[in-house]
């Protein structure tokens, strides 16, 4: 299953550039497992701007954050309360209360689970404009660095 999805990732790169990373960028923030970067800088090796393929993956990617945010917020609780108890919830709560933005920026930046945290965001009601904006400065700086680093390759 994995090795399909990343086909039809490829794919979607291939035949349609800046929209396919667009939407790779956009369904990995929210569900499926593979994740931007590769697609990134496959395109700006083959001829992509490194710029506007990093600002309309991190787009992407925001865009798609929020949709995994208002998925915690609306159906998430009741699924996650499932799996832990009200002990830990309550814990994970403060937590991300006091250290959400951290947590997103650092997912966005790392290859810690980005849609994990956008879920988590809106489970435990993180502000949407502070959540947007931490999204933003954590996507953003990794995909220019994938961008530049695709452009590196294309020119050796």
């Amino acid at each position: 299953m994995f090795e399909a999805l990343r086909h039809w990732a490829e794919g979607v790169v291939a035949d349609y550039g800046y929209w396919g990373i667009f939407i790779v960028s956009f369904t990995e923030s929210i569900i499926q497992p593979v994740p931007p970067d590769p697609f990134i800088t496959g395109g700006t090796a083959f001829g992509l701007i490194p710029v506007y393929a990093a600002l309309i993956a991190a787009f992407g990617s925001v865009l798609g954050g929020l949709v995994g945010y208002f998925l915690g917020k609306f159906l998430g609780e009741p699924i996650l309360k499932k799996f832990i108890s009200e002990k830990h919830y309550e814990k994970g709560e403060i937590l991300f209360r006091k250290y959400g933005i951290w947590a997103v920026i650092i997912a966005g930046i790392t290859p810690i689970p980005f849609k994990v945290i956008c879920w988590m965001a809106g489970i435990f009601e993180m502000p949407v404009f502070g959540f947007l904006l931490a999204a933003f400065i954590g996507r953003f700086p990794r995909f220019l660095f994938m961008a530049f680093f695709g452009q590196w390759l294309g020119s050796l």
